[in-house]
């Protein structure tokens, strides 16, 4: 007994590890965790993963068609931010819908359940302020104030306060060695200190939010000598400026509220509908296929298990279903339509 304590105790140092060299890498993950099985089942109460942005799976909650399911909804845990519990069971639940509850139905071998829970682990928010102005010194103490994560670049300091923010002195601005993302929200806020070189450094960035703390006229002509100097419009025109939600600001510290109440409001508005709602005007072009036995959505190009239908292709999550499919086909055929 003392050997199996002793193998679990390192399963479960061995994930606290790496989801504790993952956050200290400022990388996005989702866990899952095995909360209940049904017997018989590969995998059991406390078994974990990770799943990576990408896809990839590190850990052990099963396999046959818990594998999939569980990659397939942590992505969509990491893209909206919420967890959830995936229910996997051998028949449709007679229970309602419940908020938050996710349940698939499964036809594989095995004929047990899981319950696995999935939540995500994202990095803090970080704010790259560029310059060292009042606006700057004041946005840096208050997203400090809130837990997010925040780096000031500037061409040379001279005992402003950051509080506890990280500062870099760099010539023209550079970024080399600072981690910008799509996710990284960059603020330009020299004061007439390197306007230019700081705006451009940030332009082409890829930084998902660049904002520039200057006038609407400023910021025109700034632009303006960026244009002639060669950076594309696709560039430029990325641009927030004046920078923060226009709420009358006209202190130092009322500018800095207004640009982190912007930064907050976009982290929250999700924009996944909107996008959505812009593919919809596109040819959709489907990669995925449903399984007509348990019907789970299989990706068609990494699918193992396929038949051959009237001469069309039938895809499976798992042996199993194309083994009762093959059996009598047209049976099942109706589902494929």
């Amino acid at each position: 007994m003392s050997f199996v304590v002793n193998k679990n105790k390192k399963v479960f140092d061995d994930f606290l590890n790496k989801s504790a060299e993952l956050v200290a890498k400022g990388e996005s993950f989702a866990m899952a965790t095995v909360v209940r099985c049904q017997a018989p089942t590969s995998g059991k109460p406390g078994d974990k993963a990770i799943v990576h942005s990408d896809g990839r799976l590190w850990g052990w909650i099963g396999g046959g068609c818990a594998q999939p399911v569980v990659i397939k909804e942590a992505l969509k845990c990491l893209a909206d931010g919420r967890p959830r519990l995936v229910r996997i069971t051998p028949s449709t639940p007679d229970n309602a819908a419940e908020e938050g509850v996710v349940d698939y139905t499964m036809t594989c071998h095995s004929g047990g359940a899981l319950d696995i829970y999935i939540e995500p682990v994202l990095p803090k928010p970080h704010i790259v302020i560029l310059g060292r102005s009042p606006v700057a010194q004041t946005l840096a103490r208050l997203s400090r104030t809130i837990g997010y994560s925040v780096s000031v670049l500037a061409e040379k300091f001279s005992g402003e306060n950051f509080g506890d923010a990280t500062v870099a002195a760099r010539t023209n601005f550079s970024l080399e060695g600072v981690k910008v993302t799509s996710q990284t929200y960059l603020v330009v806020s020299t004061q007439g200190q390197g306007d230019e070189e700081a705006l451009e450094a940030a332009l082409e960035s890829d930084a998902g939010y660049v904002a520039f703390v200057a006038s609407r006229t400023k910021a025109g002509k700034v632009l303006e000598f960026l244009r002639t100097k060669g950076v594309r419009q696709e560039k430029l025109s990325r641009l927030r400026a004046p920078a923060g939600l226009n709420i009358a600001a006209a202190t130092p510290e009322e500018i800095a509220v207004s640009v982190l109440a912007e930064i907050v409001q976009l982290r929250g508005a999700r924009t996944k509908p909107a996008q959505q709602a812009k593919a919809a005007s596109l040819p959709v072009i489907s990669t995925e296929a449903k399984d007509p036995i348990c019907g789970m959505m299989v990706d068609m190009g990494a699918a193992k298990y396929k038949s051959e239908y009237q001469n069309k292709a039938v895809y499976f999550c798992c042996a199993g279903c194309k083994q009762t499919f093959d059996k009598e086909p047209a049976k099942y055929a109706a589902r494929l339509l």
